[in-house]
C-alpha cells in the first residue's frame, strides 16, 4: 500500500511541479497559447500596464509555485491549489473560458489531494 501511495505522491508532485513551471515560462513565449486572452478585462483594464505584463507576473508566480512543489511539496501544493481556485474564480466572474475554469477547479482538487497525502496524519484520541 505504501508503494502505491508513494507512486501517487510522486506523480502528483512532478505534475504540479513541472506543469506550472512550463506554463509560467510560456507566459513569456506564448508558444502554447496567447495568454493575454485569459486576462479578465475588468482586471486588465484597472492595471497601469498591459495584459502581457500581467501575464509575465502570473508566469513568475507559477514558476515559483512549481519550484515550491518540487522542493517543499506540502507548502507548494497548497499554494498551487489556492492559485488554481483563484484563476478559476477570475475566469468564472469574467464569464469567459468556463471550461478552463472547471478544469482548473479539478486540478486544484488534485493539488489539494497532494497536500493531504504529504501532510502528517492526525491521530484522533477517541477513535
Amino acid at each position: 500500500m505504501d508503494s502505491n501511495k508513494n507512486l501517487v505522491i510522486n506523480v502528483l508532485k512532478y505534475t504540479f511541479g513541472l506543469v506550472p513551471i512550463v506554463a509560467g515560462l510560456d507566459k513569456f513565449t506564448n508558444i502554447l497559447t496567447d495568454w493575454s486572452q485569459y486576462a479578465a478585462s475588468g482586471i486588465a483594464g484597472a492595471l497601469p500596464f498591459e495584459s502581457g505584463t500581467l501575464m509575465g507576473i502570473v508566469g513568475v508566480i507559477e514558476i515559483v509555485a512549481g519550484v515550491l512543489v518540487l522542493v517543499k511539496t506540502k507548502t507548494g501544493s497548497i499554494i498551487v491549489a489556492l492559485w488554481l481556485v483563484l484563476i478559476a474564480l477570475v475566469l468564472i466572474t469574467s464569464g469567459n473560458y468556463l471550461d478552463v475554469a472547471v478544469r482548473d477547479i479539478v486540478m486544484a482538487i488534485a493539488a489539494f489531494s497532494l497536500f493531504k497525502l504529504v501532510s502528517p496524519e492526525v491521530v484522533r484520541a477517541n477513535n
